[in-house]
């Protein structure tokens, strides 16, 4: 996915409403320095210097996907303890709704500490329930998901062998989930993936998906047949195994196959990189893009996550930035409608003058690098809207363009003189100057105020048109014809 496509998504997932369920806990991180060992037993003396409580479990994927900026509900149970209520108490305090979240009295809320000092685990203390959750509690789970299912665009299941994923919790996700044509994606645990059956993808990684599906990955070959088994065995739409330095493979249905490097950077902690894949990869699905594309952005926002300690979480700004690096100052630029028009308004706000113009700009040439400099003139900001193949295909016919459209506009967004490039389809870019509003329209010398479309709208709140003239002889069809004689 380019960067102005994924900022679209970050804009969406306000709208989006997504249900993790799973097996929640406290993650304690108590952190301190050594330089002893304790004279009562040869162990290290770790000086407490600082402590924090974070989200684990099922929790990481909520956190995850409210630092995403998407809408969640989390469903579980949790135990009638000091540590259920700070749960609770910090999904509230996130926006997250917990009408799904029941408290058992009889279980205790799991809760890992683990004492770090100079950057290193020296040893983690776990508290735990892990028996099955009773009856009682799977009713009130499965009711849960057949009343407010439908609301939801995604569910995500976090397995980490708690006991609230029961054979029958797990059976009423799914069915319900197919019956309502929302995609459910989970996390497995275990050795028998037999009860995610019908699923539409889970997310192993290698070691997971070796024990899961009795074969040894020792290659690409290997990793495709064991893939394979589980496809067919768990009856998947997709499965995507992630691999350490390897990255990811995403395996879908029908035979495709795509590997999926990682991003070379320094690794600090694994710890629920998991449920960061999880997260993303569920928003992107809850968002409407593909799975490959869905599968990319889940293995940026674990290469993040793994560059930080503890079960951190990644912000969209995070992997914007990853996603643009490819083209820095480029893809800065180039945005969808969506995210523009927010960025504009907050300029215009500001006081600053916006320009706006269009067209094909197909083989740019000096004239039209002379005309985005004049029209940069009539303001602060200049926005053009950059015609897509398609809508040129119609305009000017099946020959053109010549270069392409994301071509086109990487090359347009590398000019001083422009700030932002939007791409639209449509025949004319009446739909960008009625959601931009800018206070300068601006078209060549060989438009009439009148034939510059929109130019009433601009005019009717103060705005104006301007015409500027194009260098003589230079245009794309000249050059055309020039390439053609030469070539005769």
């Amino acid at each position: 996915m380019e960067r102005k496509d994924v900022e679209s998504l970050f804009m969406q997932a306000q709208e989006l409403d997504v249900l993790v369920i799973g097996d929640l806990m406290l993650d304690e991180y108590l952190w301190g320095k050594t330089d002893r060992i304790s004279p009562e037993a040869p162990v290290q003396v770790v000086e407490v210097t600082r402590e924090d409580l974070r989200l684990g479990g099922a929790g990481n994927v909520v956190n995850n996907l409210v630092s995403l900026g998407c809408r969640v509900s989390v469903c579980s149970v949790i135990g009638a303890d000091d540590n259920g209520t700070v749960l609770r108490h910090v999904f509230t305090g996130m926006g997250v709704d917990t009408e799904g979240l029941f408290e058992d009295p009889m279980r205790a809320t799991s809760k890992k500490t683990r004492v770090l000092a100079s950057n290193q685990q020296i040893v983690r203390i776990d508290r735990e329930t892990k028996q099955p959750v009773s009856k009682e509690f799977e009713d009130r789970i499965c009711t849960y998901l057949r009343e407010q299912g439908a609301k939801f665009r995604a569910i995500l299941v976090s397995d980490y062998a708690k006991g609230v994923l029961t054979g029958r919790v797990l059976e009423d996700i799914i069915g319900t989930a197919r019956t309502l044509r929302i995609p459910v994606l989970v996390d497995p645990k275990g050795n028998d993936f037999a009860k995610y059956g019908g699923t539409t993808i889970l997310t192993p990684n290698q070691r997971e998906a070796e024990i899961a599906s009795g074969i040894a990955i020792i290659d690409e070959a290997s990793l495709c047949r064991a893939a394979r088994v589980l496809l067919d065995d768990v009856d998947l739409e997709a499965l995507l195994i992630t691999r350490s330095e390897e990255g990811m493979s995403l395996f879908l249905r029908d035979g495709t196959v795509t590997h999926i490097p990682t991003t070379a950077r320094e690794v600090f902690d694994v710890t629920g990189a998991g449920d960061t894949v999880l997260a993303m990869f569920g928003l992107a699905l809850a968002g409407g893009r593909q799975l490959v594309d869905a599968a990319s952005l889940a293995n940026i926002a674990a290469g993040i996550a793994v560059g930080k300690v503890g079960t951190s979480t990644v912000s969209p700004g995070e992997i914007v930035e990853e996603v643009g690096h490819g083209h820095r100052d480029s893809d800065s630029k180039i945005k969808n409608l969506d995210v523009l028009a927010g960025m504009i308004s907050v300029e215009q706000d500001r006081g600053k003058r916006v320009v706006f113009t269009n067209g094909c700009f197909d083989l740019l040439h000096v004239g039209h690098v002379k005309y985005l400099q004049k029209a940069r003139t009539f303001g602060d900001l200049l926005v053009l809207g950059l015609n897509s193949d398609d809508s040129i295909r119609r305009l000017k016919g099946p020959e053109r363009p010549l270069i392409g459209q994301d071509e086109r506009a990487h090359v347009l967004a590398a000019l001083d003189c422009v700030d932002y490039v939007v791409i639209f389809d449509d025949d004319t870019p009446l739909r960008l100057i009625e959601t931009l509003r800018p206070q300068v329209l601006v078209k060549g010398g060989d438009y009439t105020r009148e034939g510059v479309v929109g130019h009433d709208i601009v005019e009717s709140y103060g705005g104006r048109v301007e015409l500027v003239e194009f260098v003589d002889g230079k245009s794309t069809t000249n050059i055309i014809e020039k390439i053609r004689r030469s070539g005769a």
